[in-house]
């Protein structure tokens, strides 16, 4: 049993944010490449694979940053950097995860396959970003927003205006949130050498997580008058800007409780502009 919990734990299961991060994005495709509700078929396995593959991803995360991960206070205690779990255990989990990833792009067809090798690169690429390159979060960008594409490929929709601008100002979103996590570990990551966007953007944070969230929102805002979405869309838009307001008052005094709950509150944003498109298009 004691194992099983550790596994567990090693794919996150005991905290669900990073599948609503996920998930809402991924529906929001959906709907768009559809017209409206998607196929269920198609639905369900986005909806399994967005499971699956952000287990993976944390699973990959912990084996890369196994030695680091024991150097900082919030994640000294994770299967790997505890040894509470070995890397050959960890790998054979990974491998279990990538199987059904597999299975899951194949009941979709050529061209999900093609694209989820795609995927799979960057999940396997982004861990190792944070040692080499200042913003990794943009990195993290495109793995996290790389089932939007995806999504129109496995309805067969061409890729058109609202999916670049979906895609552009969900990655755009991500690196936010992103950033705001690692305001979290700042000190930390500092101290072990491991770039971060909170690092890069110093003092300015706050006026570079602003900008990019109100390029989000005028990028949503656009996919809104291509479809001709009604008023609700707009005040779920509203919403959303009442949000980023605010997370940035969240993190206004750098503390990390207020950063860490700031981007426990993401999910929220995914969400209401999903249930926007959602009533748009109905």
């Amino acid at each position: 049993m004691n194992k099983i919990l550790c596994f567990s734990r090693l794919a996150r299961f005991d905290k669900p944010i990073g599948i609503l991060l996920l998930l809402w994005p991924t529906l929001s495709a959906l709907w768009l490449a559809s017209n409206g509700f998607p196929n269920t078929n198609i639905l369900v396995v986005f909806i399994v694979g967005v499971f699956v593959m952000r287990s993976a991803g944390c699973v990959m995360n912990d084996l890369a940053d196994s030695e680091i991960d024991k150097h900082v206070e919030r994640t000294k205690e994770r299967p790997l950097a505890s040894g509470e779990l070995t890397k050959k255990e960890a790998v054979a989990f990974l491998l279990f995860f990538l199987l059904i990833a597999f299975s899951l792009a194949v009941s979709l067809g050529r061209n999900v396959i093609a694209w989820s090798l795609g995927g799979l690169a960057l999940t396997i690429i982004y861990p190792f970003c944070k040692r080499f390159i200042s913003s990794p979060q943009i990195v993290l960008g495109l793995a996290f927003s790389w089932s939007i594409p995806m999504a129109y490929v496995a309805c067969g929709s061409e890729f058109d205006l609202a999916m670049f601008l979906l895609w552009i100002g969900v990655a755009l979103w991500i690196v936010v949130y992103d950033t705001f996590y690692a305001l979290v570990d700042i000190d930390d990551d500092l101290r072990t050498g491991v770039f971060s966007t909170a690092i890069l953007f110093g003092n300015k944070v706050s006026m570079i997580t602003s900008a990019l969230q109100i390029i989000s929102l005028v990028l949503w805002a656009c996919i809104g008058m291509i479809w001709q979405m009604g008023y609700i869309y707009y005040l779920m838009l509203i919403v959303i800007l009442m949000l980023f307001a605010r997370q940035q008052y969240l993190i206004s005094g750098r503390e990390k409780s207020g950063c860490f709950r700031a981007f426990n509150e993401s999910w929220y944003v995914g969400f209401f502009h999903f249930l926007a498109i959602f009533i748009g298009l109905s």
